[in-house]
């Protein structure tokens, strides 16, 4: 059995943790097999577009904890894409969690990761370390007050409570809240809108984006224009304006 499980359709990946008897916890198998799982999504130039989705009742409940308690924390954490070889990933592609369960610790860190969320009613997020006396150190003190205001992600972190998908909604954390077992089908309808549009573009506009938080304005407008003008001379460079102008759907090559 395959503990990550890799299916295409079309310019579509889904990437599906399956561990469902252990709520998805992540143990360094899963971790190896996600990272496999992912080295071949960047590596294939006709996949434009990931999703990320949990089997069984939890999307993923963070990690092992019998794993760390016999102190193979190695292969959770990999030293370089850290929690489940994703957390800390350096990638160019995006990514949408679909998470139909409870996310909590690192699985919630895994959904932090991600560029886009997609969440059923049943959907809760948490950072519940704290209650085990241990620090969420792969995303939920670092990347979650940077989504959120200080004062919910600093009680979310203290507390250790979780929050359920409207109010994760209503603070920006999910961009789509759906129907119990609809996560997947919604997170596909958003990947084709993504891929209705020009790959290079797509991918240097979530670099520029996220580049741009991590300085001033101008220097943002800076590599915003940079990222833009990456692209004149590309092939889709020029079929965007070519389709308009002929009336058709654009044929993009990502190139």
């Amino acid at each position: 059995m395959s503990l990550a499980i890799y299916e295409t359709e079309g310019r579509v990946a889904v990437i599906t943790m399956n561990r469902p008897e252990s709520r998805n916890a992540m143990s360094p198998e899963l971790s190896a097999a996600l990272g496999e799982a992912f080295d071949q999504f960047d590596a294939d130039d006709g996949v434009w577009v990931a999703i990320l989705a949990g089997n069984g009742r939890v999307f993923c409940a963070g990690a092992d904890l019998k794993a760390l308690s016999e102190g193979r924390t190695a292969g959770i954490m990999h030293p370089e894409h850290g929690f489940g070889h994703f957390s800390r990933r350096r990638r160019t592609k995006p990514v949408i969690a679909a998470v139909d369960r409870p996310a909590v610790a690192g699985g919630f860190e895994m959904v932090l990761a991600c560029d886009l969320v997609v969440a059923s009613t049943e959907a809760v997020f948490g950072i519940p370390e704290v209650k085990r006396s241990l620090i969420a150190s792969e995303g939920g003190v670092s990347r979650l007050p940077r989504r959120i205001p200080v004062n919910i992600a600093m009680e979310m972190a203290l507390v250790g409570d979780t929050i359920d998908v409207h109010r994760a909604h209503s603070l920006g954390l999910v961009n789509v809240v759906c129907e119990p077992g609809q996560a997947l089908a919604e997170a596909r309808a958003l990947a084709e809108r993504i891929i209705a549009n020009p790959p290079l573009a797509v991918r240097g506009a979530r670099q520029a984006l996220l580049d741009g938080l991590e300085t001033t304005e101008a220097e943002a407008f800076k590599i915003a224009t940079r990222a833009g003008q990456a692209l004149f001379g590309t092939e889709d460079f020029k079929e965007g304006p070519r389709a308009f102008v002929e009336k058709r759907p654009p044929n993009w090559k990502g190139r």
